[in-house]
């Protein structure tokens, strides 16, 4: 009987020998601490750019490589919520209770059964009415950072290396208060037609509120996410967004991948449903090269 014999020259087994030699540097690989507390905004007024997916598994990642994290859920969908795990009916207090009302953050705050590092403010469909309420309300642009910061003063809030503010695809008072709250802003771009397109409309508004609200945000990190390697499209845009953004863009892609649209489902991040999955791995590869570009901040 002779013996069979496999190809490793063909572009399948140059990706599988890749994924294994990235899954074997991520075993041993350490991020490293902030040395204060690295704030940030995941923005895109264009909806379905994995920006609430982005959100949870970067936290997901920080949190797996031992970074205390808080995922503020600000989107009425209450879809990051769900992916962590978290319950979030009618009857739970939730970031509108603290942004809206005056709940203390740290009574709204829940941990992830994902990992007890891994701490999220869920949301409720009550935030679908906070735009309204808002508008009349003293100081509305400063509700979340004024909830936000007392916490982090609190001993409830001590030690939290990063926070993650998953906004709605709008731009309302919600993600006024998200970026009036935050330092850095991080945009998902998904590799598609259309790619860029609102993009500048996005960094028009970060400068505005840069300008009259909060001269410390800054556009640091675009991440992006749905790339398919088979498609000519999907690497033009990663050039053109290099091209434009060359400092914020970090290497790291997020692949098109089933396993990342499966997890939420099961109120998982793809990092705790299946760590060793390609979309995974470049989240955890992506988590990685934020937190070594932030270390010394």
């Amino acid at each position: 009987m002779t013996e069979t014999h496999f190809d490793d020259s063909t572009p399948l087994a140059t990706e599988l020998a890749d994924l294994s030699k990235r899954r074997a540097a991520l075993t041993s690989a350490q991020a490293p601490k902030p040395l204060k507390t690295r704030i940030f905004t995941v923005a895109n007024q264009k909806g379905g750019v994995g920006k609430t997916t982005t959100a949870v598994n970067i936290a997901a990642a920080l949190a797996r490589f031992k970074s205390r994290v808080l995922v503020i859920d600000l989107d009425p969908q209450g879809n990051a919520s769900t992916a962590l795990g978290i319950d979030h009916h009618t009857d739970i207090p939730s970031i509108y209770d603290a942004v809206v009302g005056v709940t203390p953050l740290a009574d709204v705050v829940q941990v992830s059964p994902e990992n007890p590092l891994l701490l999220c403010a869920p949301s409720n469909l009550d935030l679908a009415g906070a735009e309204i309420e808002l508008v009349s309300m003293a100081a509305r642009e400063y509700r979340l950072q004024r909830a936000l910061n007392a916490f982090l003063d609190s001993p409830a809030g001590a030690n939290i290396d990063y926070v993650f503010i998953d906004c709605p695809p709008s731009l309302g008072l919600l993600t006024v208060n998200a970026f009036v709250a935050a330092q850095e802003v991080l945009i998902p771009i998904q590799c598609e037609y259309y790619a860029l397109e609102g993009v500048s409309q996005l960094v028009r508004n970060i400068d505005l509120v840069r300008e009259h609200l909060n001269p410390s945000l800054a556009l640091s990190t675009i991440l992006l996410t749905m790339f398919d390697t088979r498609t000519n499209l999907a690497h033009q845009v990663v050039a053109d967004v290099k091209t434009h953004f060359p400092q914020q863009t970090l290497a790291a892609v997020i692949p098109r991948s089933v396993r990342v649209s499966e997890a939420p489902s099961y109120g998982q991040t793809v990092i705790e449903y299946d760590q060793s999955s390609p979309g995974a791995v470049s989240y955890q590869e992506a988590a990685l090269e934020l937190a070594h570009r932030g270390a010394a901040q």
